[in-house]
Formats: structure tokens, C-alpha cells, sequence
């Protein structure tokens, strides 16, 4: 096998969604809309085969370390795909009972979900940026997708005028590492800040790009888009932004900072710790007075990433296991939850409103039992799985001695549960609201019911997910 034929196969994952891509679009084009249904079944069978050869290979880099395939890519994509295959199936009920269905749909999906694949790959600061734009102007499109609503258009032009500005924020923080260390390549940059240190335009540009990539993550004072595309953009896109979007942002983050910059530790833990803190406030206080549930989850997002950016600020191999285990356990519980709201219909038509819910315990016990499961999740209430994912994001703030990080951390979490509470006590003690349409489609169900049994039985038998976090961690510590 010759290298470029090694280096083909190496990438062979991302190859198999860019054609799928593109033949899917070959057949709506030629079909017209009323393929739509078949192309979204079609697109979740290519996330499928690009799920099985992510992981059937070895370790491997192509195109010269430009892209690279470890236990860490690993595990973030496996994160990737079941979550962009369960919000392609969510979008085609949606956008099927809004009679909106549209074959570009799973068609964009797919081209996000591929340049996600390739920036968690990304060991080069042209194919992180490469991979960040491809899966950012699919997603811009994604958000006003639902173009005769006025609000969708309105979340997809933020988010494209917002989002322009983070990845101008990016490339100049890319430019200015490029002009001070001489390389492009992760690894040759970290052998020059290991040798001279890291300058102060390395510096510079290390703040640039951490701004632009928290503007990916939701990450306070970056956030000013995602309560507004949130809500506007219609529910399984909204669920799409949370989850695999989220998991793909984060996992870069991690990676354009610890390869990298392994000896620039103290520099980058003072951005990342201000990120977390004003996340975490943010998060836990903004959601308070909020009345739409799609509203209140970006807030409780927003404080979410707080928590992760924890993981991250500890800098050590526990603190990197605990906020990969936190991605999955936030990716999973959120996706639920989106499908829960994705239920909330009445007569054919959305409704978002908190108050929507309630008494929901007694015209939907099912409904209800999983909605209250997974927002006890989310604020980290026992014997639920936030439990533990916020118990070993702070264990690893405590061991890097972050100590007031780590208290501050388990305040906010405590204003946060009044909001998660809330929505609980709607559910099941306020009078009921009229009751919403039984007929949710087999995948939001599906998807509610995995994110419900997550929440609730994940405590019985968590190694095999801290094992896997564990040994993907390992590779940023060798």
C-alpha cells in the first residue's frame, strides 16, 4: 500500500459521509422531495458504515501528521455519530409532521457530521481550521432551515454573523501561533514552546483561538448567540447544536490546547478557568427567569460547558477522563431531553412553553417520568448519572488544586437545580394543562427512552465508559 493509498484509507470514515454526501444529494436532486424519508433512513446507514471503520482500524496519521486516528478520536466520534444518526431520525418526524420535509436536510447533516469528524482528527491548524468551517457553514444553513419561519431565519442569521466573527477570531489567533513558532504542525509547535517557551505572540495567539473556540462551545462572554438559535431553530436542529456540534467544538478545543501547548499550562488555565467561572454563573443564574423550555436548556448548556471547562482547566489525565465522560453523559441526557420537548404537541402544532408541562404526570405519566428523570440528571442530583459526571470534574479541580474552582463549581450547581426542579414540580403538582398529542414517532421515542434509561440505570455499571474516557485521556499524557 502506497502512502497515498494509506493515507485514503486512514480517512476512509470521513470519505464514506463526503460521498454519501454528495450521492444522497445526486438522488434528492434527481427525485425531488418525496425522497426525503429514504434519504434519511439512507443518511443514518452511512453514519453507520463510517461508525464501523472508525473503528476497526490502528492507530494511524495521514498526509503527513496532518490528520491523526487515536483512542481519543475514538471515543469523541463514537460520541459524534450515534448523536448526529438520532437527530437526523428526530428531524425527519419533525419536519414530517410540519410537512416541511426537505432531502437537503440529512444531506447537510451529513456534511456537518463529516467536518466534525475531521477536526477531532485535526492535528494541523489547517485541517482544525478546514474541518471547523465545513461543519460551520453546513450548521449555518442547518439553523434557518425552516425558512418560512421568521424566527429560524432570524437564528440563522446570528448565528452566521456571529459565527463569521469567531472564525476571523480563530484564523488571527492561528497566524499569529503560525508567525511566532514556524509551524502549523501541533507537534512542532509544542517541541518550540517546550524549547523557548512560549513568547508573548504565541500567547496572543493562543487567546484568539481559545476565543473563537469557545464561541463554538456556548462559553460565556462567547454565548451572546444560543439562547436565540436555541429557540429559533427548529427542535431537532436545536438538539443537533447540543450534542454532537458541542462534543465536536469541546473535543478540538482539547486537542488545539494540550497538543500544542502541554508547557504553556499556566498561560492557558488562566483562560480557561475565567471561561468556566462566568459559564458556570451565567448558566446557573440566566435560567432562572426563563419561560421557554428550548431557552432554559441553552442557559443550562451554557453552564454545562462550565463544568466541562473544568476538566480541562485541572490539565491532568483525570481531569481530561472526567470531561470526556461529561460530554457523553451531557450529550446523551440532552438528546433525550430534546426529545421530550420534540413531543410537546398540540393539535399538530410545537408548543415550547415551561408551563406547558404542567400536570403533564397525569395526562402523560410516561412522558413526564422522562422528562423529570433526566432534568434530575442534569442538576446532578443522586443516584443519577450527573452525579457522577459532576463528581469527577470536581475530584480532578481538587487534585490540581483548584480548590475555590472547585467550590464555586459546586455552588452554582446548586442554583442551577432550582430550574430543573421547577420544570418537575410543573409536571407533576401544578393543575394540568390540556393534553398533548399521543402519536411522537417511533426515533423520538426511541431516543427518550435511551436517554431516560441512561440517567437512571448508568450508576448500576459505569466502568466501561470511565475505562474507555481513561484510556482515551492517556493519549494527550505519554
Amino acid at each position: 500500500m502506497n502512502a497515498l493509498s494509506a493515507d485514503l484509507y486512514t480517512l476512509l470514515p470521513e470519505l464514506i459521509l463526503a460521498i454519501g454526501a454528495m450521492a444522497l444529494l445526486i438522488v434528492g436532486a434527481i427525485r425531488g422531495d418525496g425522497s426525503a424519508k429514504l434519504i434519511s433512513y439512507l443518511a443514518v446507514a452511512v453514519i453507520a458504515a463510517s461508525a464501523y471503520f472508525s473503528f476497526v482500524g490502528p492507530d494511524a496519521k495521514a498526509f503527513h501528521g496532518a490528520f491523526v486516528v487515536d483512542s481519543f478520536v475514538r471515543f469523541i466520534k463514537a460520541a459524534i455519530l450515534w448523536s448526529s444518526a438520532a437527530c437526523v431520525l428526530m428531524a425527519q418526524r419533525f419536519f414530517q409532521d410540519e410537512q416541511k420535509l426537505r432531502f437537503e436536510l440529512p444531506v447537510l447533516m451529513l456534511l456537518a457530521t463529516c467536518g466534525m469528524s475531521l477536526m477531532v482528527s485535526a492535528q494541523s491548524f489547517i485541517a482544525l481550521y478546514m474541518g471547523l468551517e465545513l461543519q460551520s457553514l453546513a450548521l449555518y444553513v442547518l439553523a434557518a432551515i425552516d425558512r418560512d419561519n421568521l424566527r429560524s431565519t432570524e437564528a440563522g442569521l446570528k448565528y452566521f454573523v456571529l459565527g463569521s466573527l469567531s472564525s476571523g477570531m480563530t484564523l488571527y489567533g492561528i497566524s499569529l501561533i503560525y508567525g511566532f513558532s514556524g509551524s502549523m504542525d501541533f507537534v512542532t509547535v509544542a517541541h518550540v514552546v517546550k524549547g523557548a517557551g512560549a513568547s508573548t505572540g504565541l500567547v496572543f495567539g493562543l487567546v484568539f483561538l481559545i476565543a473563537g473556540l469557545a464561541f463554538k462551545i456556548s462559553a460565556v462572554p462567547f454565548h451572546m448567540w444560543t439562547p436565540d438559535v436555541y429557540e429559533g431553530a427548529p427542535t431537532p436542529i436545536t438538539a443537533y447544536f447540543a450534542s454532537s456540534a458541542k462534543i465536536a467544538a469541546f473535543a478540538l478545543l482539547v486537542r488545539a490546547v494540550l497538543t500544542p501547548f502541554p508547557d504553556a499550562l499556566h498561560q492557558w488555565r488562566q483562560i480557561v478557568i475565567f471561561l468556566s467561572v462566568l459559564s458556570m454563573a451565567l448558566g446557573a443564574v440566566a435560567a432562572i427567569g426563563q419561560t421557554n423550555i428550548k431557552r432554559l436548556m441553552a442557559y443550562s448548556s451554557i453552564g454545562h460547558m462550565g463544568y466541562a471547562l473544568l476538566g480541562l482547566a485541572a490539565g491532568t489525565p483525570l481531569g481530561v477522563r472526567g470531561m470526556l465522560f461529561y460530554l457523553v453523559f451531557y450529550a446523551v441526557t440532552n438528546l433525550g431531553v430534546f426529545a421530550c420537548i420534540q413531543a410537546m404537541r398540540r393539535n399538530g402544532k410545537p408548543v415550547e412553553g415551561i408551563y406547558d408541562l404542567a400536570g403533564l404526570a397525569r395526562t402523560n405519566p410516561q412522558l413526564a417520568f422522562a422528562f423529570a428523570a433526566m432534568m434530575l440528571s442534569l442538576s446532578g442530583l443522586p443516584p443519577l448519572a450527573g452525579i457522577l459526571a459532576k463528581a469527577y470534574i470536581f475530584l480532578a479541580a481538587i487534585q490540581a488544586h483548584l480548590y475555590a474552582l472547585a467550590i464555586f463549581g459546586v455552588l452554582t450547581s446548586v442554583v442551577a437545580a432550582y430550574y430543573y426542579l421547577r420544570i418537575v414540580k410543573v409536571m407533576y403538582f401544578d393543575e394540568p394543562a390540556p393534553a398533548f398529542d399521543r402519536d411522537i414517532g417511533w426515533a423520538t421515542a426511541l431516543v427518550a427512552t435511551v436517554g431516560t434509561a441512561f440517567s437512571i440505570l448508568f450508576v448500576i455499571n459505569a466502568g466501561t465508559l470511565i475505562a474507555a474516557a481513561d484510556h482515551a485521556a492517556k493519549v494527550f499524557f505519554r
